[in-house]
């Protein structure tokens, strides 16, 4: 593999919301067509076994950001904001010269103003109550208004904007949600393109539709107003201004996430019918008489079929099989407007003249069930489908790199083969590799570490969702706090993840081994800063 002597390359990261590995054309997808991404994938390497580092939205951007496990960069959840002491990848970008902008979703800090689930006890009778610096172990200013950013009530202020930089970005057009009310920016774009354009948003101004699966409904906006078009309209001024750059500018980094395909199913315009439930087959799990759900997926079909599920949350819930199928094709239905999106914002990126320079990545924060294991959205469950995400490398000066790759990689990964390529030293503490090497055939990881955290307790119980899982070349092993559950499972004989392993008498061997390693990563991956000041 030949990298050419051009060491300073502008990049340009796309990220997708909750959008699976397999919801692509270039990684099999037999119905959806995405031409645009696949475009990339074909100048570049497209990763067969890439993962998250957290299943869920906050945690996995920060991992991206920072390079460090939730654990470690302390957003095990959401309902954490990334503190601004954190050092990410692009802050070490701008020290080095390059301009960063990101244009989208940023989810580094809360946007809702729910209360948490998890609080402080009031104190015990008799008991003083520390002072409020005092109250927990590690003292914060996560209750600053800087981190109130990218809630509701900051974007009602008149004139409101990120101030930056923000987590390393100089340049931010923001939404900070999903749906076609993203908020943010994209409310005054709206505006300025249709003052009359906000009394067709949300679902109470939906259009007519026989969907029956929770959470789909047929937006009003039309697909030129949506925010998938506002971000790649805001992504393509951004290049066309660099056009105008001289030759010796500084590199750019820009970052355009899209809050699509998450829930709501909402996909706009001609994109809510171009594709159809019975083009989808029903999920493998609907067919299978020989298989016992792990209790987590029991508990959570449970309490669908009591009528006790949250339909309008964030959460796991069971689906029936038509649920699935329409799921299905309003995800691709979003996925194909994103992919259009991003076909534009490769044509201004063609009219900058920086193609040549520029490499171009593209990834998603987690995946979504979509009605395999008979569950829609994500959550504790540790599948495939929402712990595997694409992840596509293509630089334009590399000669020779594969195609494709069965190199296992990380999502926080990502900044660090960055920093790589622009021949920037990481920060002491990334916990991240650089992935170079298995772009040009190296392998540089046996395994993949993944944590989640929840506030809310695992369905069924009343402990707290916490779980660990360790995928090698093999095996994918999870282990789940306070409830006594554990899965192991044979990635290569059983893919779709129905027979669990763990209690077989015959596999106990790599039970332990794979148990061992876990307790490995575990170990691998507390923090070593701040470093030492002195011997003792």
């Amino acid at each position: 593999m030949a990298v050419s002597d051009r060491s300073r390359p502008n990049f340009l990261l796309f990220i997708t919301d909750q959008h699976r590995a397999d919801f692509l054309g270039c990684y099999g997808h037999p119905v959806l067509r995405t031409p645009h991404i696949d475009s990339i994938a074909a100048r570049g390497t497209a990763f067969d076994r890439f993962y998250v580092a957290s299943p869920v939205c906050q945690p996995n951007r920060a991992s991206l950001m920072t390079g460090r496990m939730p654990s470690v960069h302390d957003v095990r959840s959401n309902g954490i904001s990334l503190s601004m002491d954190s050092v990410t990848f692009v802050d070490l970008l701008r020290d080095a010269g390059y301009r960063t902008a990101l244009i989208g979703k940023s989810h580094l800090q809360n946007f809702t103003p729910h209360p948490p689930i998890i609080k402080r006890p009031p104190p015990r009778d008799g008991f003083h109550e520390p002072s409020a610096p005092l109250t927990q172990s590690l003292r914060d200013h996560l209750d600053d208004p800087k981190y109130e950013q990218e809630t509701p009530q900051y974007w009602t202020r008149p004139g409101a904007h990120v101030q930056t930089p923000f987590y390393g970005f100089d340049h931010v057009t923001l939404v900070r949600a999903h749906g076609d009310e993203p908020g943010g920016d994209y409310d005054r774009w709206l505006e300025a393109r249709d003052p009359k354009a906000k009394d067709l948003l949300g679902p109470k101004n939906s259009l007519p539709h026989d969907y029956v699966v929770p959470q789909a409904y047929r937006t009003a906006i039309p697909a030129e107003l949506y925010a998938t078009s506002f971000l790649g309209d805001r992504a393509c001024a951004y290049l066309d201004a660099a056009k105008n750059a001289n030759k010796d500018d500084a590199p750019f980094f820009l970052m355009v996430s899209f809050p699509d395909p998450h829930h709501p199913f909402n996909p706009p315009g001609k994109y809510w019918d171009m594709y159809k439930p019975e083009q989808f087959p029903v999920p493998e799990a609907f067919s299978r008489n020989d298989w016992t759900p792990p209790a987590l997926v029991q508990n959570v079909i449970k309490e669908r079929e009591a009528g006790k599920a949250n339909l309008t949350g964030m959460g796991t819930i069971g689906v029936s099989a038509r649920e699935a199928q329409e799921a299905r094709a309003l995800t691709c239905g979003m996925i194909a407007c994103i992919d259009d999106a991003i076909g534009s914002v490769l044509g201004a990126l063609d009219r900058s003249g920086k193609r040549d320079d520029t490499i171009v990545i593209f990834t998603s924060d987690h995946g979504d069930h979509l009605g395999d294991h008979r569950l829609m959205l994500k959550g504790a469950e540790q599948y495939q489908s929402i712990v595997r995400v694409p992840f596509i490398w293509a630089d334009p000066t590399v000669l020779g790199q594969p195609k494709r790759t069965n190199a296992l990689g990380s999502t926080m990964d990502i900044g660090t083969t960055v920093l790589e390529r622009a021949r920037i030293e990481p920060a002491s503490g990334m916990q991240a590799k650089s992935l170079l090497p298995a772009i040009g055939g190296t392998p540089v990881r046996d395994s993949v570490f993944i944590q989640y955290d929840h506030q809310a307790p695992n369905a069924g119980t009343d402990v707290a969702a916490r779980v660990h899982s360790l995928i090698d070349g093999r095996y994918r092993v999870s282990m789940f706090h306070g409830t006594g559950w554990g899965e192991l499972y044979d990635l290569q004989n059983d893919p779709g993840e129905f027979d669990n392993l763990w209690d077989q008498p015959e596999h106990a061997a790599t039970r332990a081994r794979m148990t061992e390693k876990l307790l490995l990563a575990e170990i691998e991956h507390v923090d070593r800063v701040p470093l030492p000041t002195r011997r003792a």
